[in-house]
């Protein structure tokens, strides 16, 4: 797996890639959650990596991509057209994990003929329809509450409430360890106040599969999903005995339900 950067006038943007051999061989980009880093599909990249292109990145403000100075979805889109560009990667299929559904809904809305689809993978829909003034509120106002946790407390209690199996609570307090609490705190009031300004009407012309678990407990993400299916006719499909972090918690249903819907295209 080949570990690069590319620089743009906001920060250094990492990520890493291993490209399959052959030449008509899909791609795949993964994109992480909130306050995570590229490891949180390491699963996923040793299930595609043979047969596929993969491709995955520290989200700009996130892991390595740190610092970087006006963090918005419309510019981190732009970051990954740049590695796309770079990379010389016409299409891609498309994985956002929770935050990372924004910035891949945002490059899908921006750039739809460089994607063959997008798999939302507990990650909330872009539209304005979904979320009342309530909803609105408690995403502006997550920062401040935050600030209430102890530093050990912050990253226990978020990586208990997103995972349900050993392997994904680690890899969770792995993925925090490297943050403080203000940097935590940082991330997450950038993060959701600026989908609350960058939200807006989208209407994708590529094929989208919603993957929720089904002990998925994160704010309002599963009524979000449903309502999302029912809305734009997307396909949701529950994950067996998985919290949010679902590609953690069960990455063996995850992977096969990617597969199956890279088939179909």
């Amino acid at each position: 797996m080949a570990h690069k950067k590319i620089k743009s006038d906001h920060g250094e943007v990492h990520y890493w890639i291993e490209k399959n051999k052959n030449s008509e061989a899909k791609c795949i980009v993964f994109t992480h959650g909130l306050t995570a880093d590229h490891s949180m599909f390491e699963k996923q990249m040793e299930f595609f990596r043979d047969q596929y292109t993969v491709l995955s990145w520290d989200v700009p403000l996130h892991g390595l991509s740190r610092p970087y100075t006006d963090f918005s979805y419309w510019q981190t889109a732009n970051e990954l057209k740049a590695i796309m560009d770079r990379e010389q990667i016409q299409k891609a299929i498309l994985v956002g994990m929770s935050m990372g559904g924004y910035p891949s809904q945002m490059f899908g809305d921006l750039y739809p003929d460089r994607v063959d689809g997008f798999v939302a993978l507990d990650t909330t829909p872009f539209g304005l329809q979904y979320y009342s003034k309530t909803d609105l509120w408690w995403l502006k106002h997550i920062e401040p509450m935050a600030r209430c946790f102890s530093e050990g407390l912050l990253r226990k209690s978020m990586a208990k409430s997103t995972t349900k199996t050993e392997y994904a609570y680690n890899k969770m307090i792995e993925m925090l360890k490297p943050l403080n609490k203000a940097q935590i705190i940082e991330q997450m009031g950038i993060a959701y106040g600026k989908f609350v300004l960058e939200n807006k009407e989208v209407d994708f012309p590529f094929p989208v599969l919603i993957l929720l678990g089904d002990s998925d407990r994160t704010g309002k993400v599963k009524q979000y999903c449903k309502t999302w299916s029912e809305h734009k006719g997307y396909p949701l499909h529950m994950i067996n005995n998985a919290a949010h972090f679902s590609n953690g918690d069960n990455p063996e249903q995850v992977n096969a339900e990617i597969e199956s819907f890279i088939s179909g295209l």
